[in-house]
């Protein structure tokens, strides 16, 4: 039997000495020892971005995708169409809320490595994603959270005590030690439950919004992921349901550049935005500077406004830059170059908005410095009260064994109560 691919060959049909194909694996502009470089990016002037109205529909906008949304310039100034022109008090507030996401992180860090917690993820960097769309967004609007937004309960005024308690397991837990540390769960401040699996949280979001419009309620969902999770099966078909059934949601895609450890070419980079996801479902798409936060706020803003006018879901990618490690079982420096976070070409969201502040003479170093000391001796009071509960390596001390068994059902079937009992019989007989 001829072998098709030998057809062309022995016919002498043209393609015969075609170079043999390959295959492009992405590599990172720097390795670890190599200078590292920015220049590759196209960083457009804060006010070249142009802002359609909140009802057009997404084939007319497809250039968003490409662009990156700015407000605030070099010199600090807020410029352009999308500049939401807050009142002073929402700029300190916005300002106060980053700095104290970062007081937070820096604290239970600093946890972790004394043995405290056996995991911690920092935000360091990306304040502005969170807390610049939890502005944006009613109180009662629901988000469904990845792993890095522990900011929105920060700005939602969540306490930090009750964050600190879940990330120890400890007797305060009110998850009771079920979620790992960092996952928490805050029904009451419209914070889905976080999960370590990866874009579980998109569709769960759609759903929600879909079942807020088809009960002619007016609330909102908002969910967030990383670059490289956009390569998961359940981005694509949240992305489908949403814009089928135009459902009122906002999708946002937090690219900080890295996974855990290979970067975002990876996912797809290289080829286009990740904005550009949203072109091919006829969603609309937004390309935003994620460390300014005016820009996520009015961004963020922009597609509430429109979701809630029943013009369909918007996908927005913040364009931003993971300052830490993945995690505390990271070590970045095993895989970037270490110079590359303080050469990020835009910048540190905290510093960006007190350069604003000061420039519109609401705000000075002193405070700023006042404010930072303030924030970091609450956390450190608060830290001291939650390690009162318990911490993690006391955790078999923390809750009764037979609670693991509970608040799964509102009645506890009979195979459970077997189990239980199975369990507590056998822990009695070890003499735990």
């Amino acid at each position: 039997m001829t072998d098709p691919l030998d057809i062309g060959a022995t016919q002498g049909e043209p393609g015969r000495n075609l170079p043999p194909l390959r295959l492009h694996v992405p590599e990172p502009p720097a390795r670890p020892g190599e200078s590292a470089d920015f220049t590759h990016f196209d960083i457009p002037a804060a006010d070249a971005a142009p802002r359609p109205d909140e009802a057009a529909q997404p084939a007319t906008m497809r250039d968003m995708a490409y662009g990156l949304v700015r407000v605030l310039d070099e010199e600090g100034a807020a410029v352009g169409a999308w500049n939401p022109k807050l009142p002073p008090e929402t700029l300190l507030r916005m300002l106060r809320t980053m700095a104290l996401t970062r007081a937070f992180d820096a604290r239970m860090f600093r946890a972790q490595r004394q043995g405290k917690t056996s995991f911690y993820m920092k935000s360091t960097g990306e304040e502005a994603v969170s807390i610049g769309a939890a502005l944006a967004l009613s109180r009662d609007d629901m988000c469904f959270p990845s792993y890095r937004q522990q900011g929105i309960l920060i700005a939602r005024d969540w306490p930090i005590i009750d964050m600190m308690n879940q990330i120890y397991s400890n007797k305060g837990d009110r998850l009771k030690g079920r979620q790992l540390p960092i996952m928490y769960s805050a029904r009451e401040a419209g914070f889905f439950s976080i999960s370590g699996n990866l874009t579980t949280q998109y569709p769960q979001a759609v759903g929600w919004a879909m079942a807020s419009a088809a009960r002619g309620d007016t609330r909102i969902a908002a969910t967030w992921c990383g670059e490289g999770s956009t390569a998961e099966g359940d981005f694509h078909s949240a992305c489908t349901f949403a814009s089928v059934y135009r459902a009122p949601v906002i999708l946002n895609i937090v690219n900080n550049q890295w996974a855990i450890s290979s970067f975002s070419g990876f996912a797809g980079a290289e080829s286009t935005t990740f904005a550009a996801r949203a072109i091919g479902y006829g969603i609309a798409g937004l390309r935003v500077d994620g460390n300014d936060v005016l820009a996520v706020y009015a961004a963020t803003r922009w597609a509430a406004d429109r979701a809630r006018a029943n013009a369909g879901p918007t996908l927005i990618e913040h364009f931003t830059y993971r300052v830490e490690g993945h995690s505390t079982s990271d070590d970045p420096t095993a895989y970037r170059s270490a110079e590359e976070s303080s050469l990020w070409p835009l910048g540190d969201p905290i510093a960006r908005l007190k350069q604003h502040c000061i420039g519109l003479g609401i705000w000075d170093e002193e405070r700023h410095a006042a404010m930072d000391k303030e924030l970091a001796e609450h956390v450190r009071d608060a830290a001291r009260e939650a390690e009162k509960n318990g911490i993690l390596g006391h955790g078999l001390h923390h809750h009764p064994m037979e609670t693991m068994f509970e608040d799964v059902f509102e009645e506890m079937p009979r195979h459970l109560k077997d189990q239980q009992q199975q369990m507590l019989d056998e822990w009695k007989a070890a003499g735990l």
